[in-house]
């Protein structure tokens, strides 16, 4: 099953209407996304929690890590970069954390606050090789500004 991402941006906005709680949202979005694609093993949220650090939020799946230095990892690259990372091969990337031994690919995106400051990294774990796609970056980028407000 393949995420219908219309429909999906459709359900997130009507279920989030109104809501300006960070961990709310979060972790309504993480439960609607996880669940919208059976390539989606792991959901979730890491927030910026202090300078330099993202701690575990609102996710669906297995445990996740609880501290991630910007640093370290795929969501702290994203964090560090503030650019999208697409990553077919975790094994291939440097500095990878292994959170889940199951995780082949996993995609992250930065999640920024309507007044344009970083607040987390929304993390999408596979257990299929090369799962996600430009698209689905793109889309899912589009549901996080919708949510969280940055245009």
């Amino acid at each position: 099953m393949r995420a219908d991402y219309e429909t999906l941006a459709k359900t997130i906005a009507s279920l989030t209407e109104g809501e300006t709680d960070e961990v709310a949202l979060m972790a309504t979005v993480a439960c609607e996304v996880h669940h919208a694609d059976s390539r989606f093993d792991w959901t979730g949220f890491y927030r910026v929690a202090a300078p330099q650090l993202l701690k575990i939020g609102p996710y669906q799946g297995g445990h996740g890590c609880l501290q991630i230095p910007f640093s370290r990892g795929v969501c702290g690259a994203a964090a560090r970069s503030g650019a999208v990372q697409l990553v077919p091969d975790v094994d291939a990337f440097p500095g990878h954390i292994a959170c889940a031994s199951s995780t082949r690919s996993e995609l992250v995106l930065p999640v920024w606050n309507g007044a344009g400051e970083l607040i987390g990294v929304f993390d999408i774990d596979s257990d299929q090789p090369d799962a996600f796609t430009q698209e689905d970056a793109d889309k899912l980028a589009a549901i996080l500004r919708q949510v969280f407000g940055r245009s």
